[in-house]
């Protein structure tokens, strides 16, 4: 898996979350559960990990919801 973004905001990451499942890319979310050490303060950025060979496709649906300066 590689990193597609990463970032502490909790509705941008549902939001990237769903355009990959409605895409039906394979993807996870890490570091969802962190705010148990940051104590739900969101300092911690979560990350959107995908497979390899769907990255540039992931890419794409993100640069084409204009949330291309998100990417890692």
């Amino acid at each position: 898996m590689e990193e597609l973004m990463r970032s502490n905001d909790a509705v941008l990451i549902s939001f990237v979350d769903a355009l990959l499942k409605d895409a039906q890319i394979p993807h996870f979310v890490a570091d969802g559960h962190m705010s148990i050490l940051d104590g739900s303060i969101g300092a911690l950025p979560r990350r959107i990990m995908v497979a390899p060979d769907h990255l540039a496709q992931a890419r794409r649906i993100l640069t084409d919801a204009d949330l291309g300066h998100e990417l890692s």
